[in-house]
């Protein structure tokens, strides 16, 4: 039997940031992940992007990413945010002593880096690609059988699985969840004009269309990336244009605003739901991640939630082990559960009914938002908490959020 102090069901983004962030603090991990590392770490663009917030940067450079990640990452100085084309706008343009609002990543790039760091770092235990044959969890810790002959033991098992929890559900967590009847059509294009490192939100009644900056590729090309809702009896159709039929009317639904457009990487769609788990611990066990909450990509505050999950997590179970406490504690679970309850429903609600807001038809419905937006844009204060929560600065912020060793 392998011993280590924590077991991480999951090896994507959220659980090997997890893992970096626990052992870089002198707490072991074994990390499962049914996945080849071979097919994750694909060198070719498969179009997936993630917005890192500022907070979530300043933890990836805490726990030793930083020179991996320098230069890798498009800054957002900008976001505009528009009800439709010709309607009221807002833009969102911190001060230069603020910084930027956020970095765009190509999520192959982020994966490689927290992979090659998890796998140089001897408190981490890679297992993958393996499957799980048992789990158990009891009084006395928690033990993992794998299909390769291996038993390992830990603790705590912390539950990084993503939105489709077996591990959650075995533990009999009940989630909330609804869908939206959306599909986000996800992908990336070259365009003619620079985006001036500017994010655009464009609301339409059919559902939110997200273009967000991307560094130049490797000849010279503009390049962002593409998040758009569309109702999910529309996406089949959108889905089996050409790439010259697809770009058009990415380009249509721009407005122009970034000139012609050509296709940069695969196309990808998946439908549009939420959930939130009605407790994110058990015994023995914690949820961080996609396995706790599902939001809708509208502020694209996904990725970053889940890392909030963990630097919260991760200063939890450094604080329990100097006072020499079992890292299963119940009285350290539930310190991690008030810490992150409220802030994930709060995000969670807020996402929800910014998107519900957007998608009511009507020009009464236009005109309250057009009034609403040009309030926030002529309200300092307002426009500053928004921007805070772009950053991910807002609340009551773990210490790896801030940059600062737990």
């Amino acid at each position: 039997m392998e011993k280590a102090d924590i077991i991480i069901i999951g090896g994507g983004l959220v659980g090997l940031t997890q893992a970096l962030a626990l052992a870089n603090h002198g707490i072991s991990c074994h990390v499962v992940d049914r996945a080849d590392p071979e097919a994750m770490l694909a060198h070719d663009f498969d179009g997936r992007t993630s917005a890192i917030s500022s907070s979530s940067m300043k933890m990836f450079e805490a726990i030793g990413l930083g020179d991996a990640l320098e230069g890798k990452g498009c800054p957002i100085e900008q976001i505009w945010v528009s009800d439709g084309l010709k309607r009221g706008s807002l833009d969102f343009v911190p001060g230069a002593e603020d910084g930027y609002l956020g970095q765009m990543f190509e999520n192959r790039l982020i994966r490689r880096c927290l992979y090659e760091a998890a796998k140089a770092n001897e408190a981490i235990h890679l297992h993958m690609p393996v499957h799980i044959l048992s789990k158990t969890r009891n009084a006395a810790g928690v033990t993992v059988e794998l299909d390769n002959g291996k038993t390992l033991s830990a603790d705590l098992m912390v539950v990084a699985e993503g939105r489709q929890s077996t591990t959650r559900d075995e533990a009999g967590i009940k989630i909330i969840h609804w869908q939206y009847n959306h599909s986000a059509m996800v992908g990336a294009v070259f365009h003619e004009k620079p985006h001036q490192n500017i994010a655009y939100e464009i609301f339409y009644p059919s559902g939110p269309f997200a273009v967000l900056p991307m560094l130049d590729s490797a000849d010279g090309r503009h390049r962002s990336a593409i998040v758009w809702s569309v109702d999910e009896a529309d996406a089949p159709g959108y889905m089996k244009l050409s790439e010259r039929g697809y770009a058009a009317e990415v380009e249509k639904a721009m407005g122009g605003l970034l000139g012609q457009i050509e296709m940069a990487a695969p196309l990808s769609t998946y439908k549009l739901g939420f959930h939130h788990a009605g407790s994110i611990t058990a015994e023995r066990l914690v949820l961080i991640g996609d396995s706790a909450h599902g939001i809708h990509p509208i502020a694209g505050q996904g990725l970053n939630l889940g890392l909030r999950d963990v630097a919260a997590l991760a200063e939890v179970l450094v604080d329990g082990m100097r006072l020499g406490l079992d890292l299963g504690d119940a009285q350290l679970l539930e310190r991690y559960s008030r810490w992150r309850s409220v802030d994930t429903l709060m995000v969670a609600m807020s996402t929800d009914g910014l998107n519900r807001l957007f998608g009511i038809p009507g020009k009464a419905a236009s005109a309250i938002r057009r009034f609403g937006m040009s309030l926030v844009q002529r309200t300092r204060p307002a426009k500053a908490f928004f921007m805070a929560e772009a950053r991910g600065e807002s609340g009551a912020l773990p210490k790896l959020l801030k940059g600062v060793a737990v």
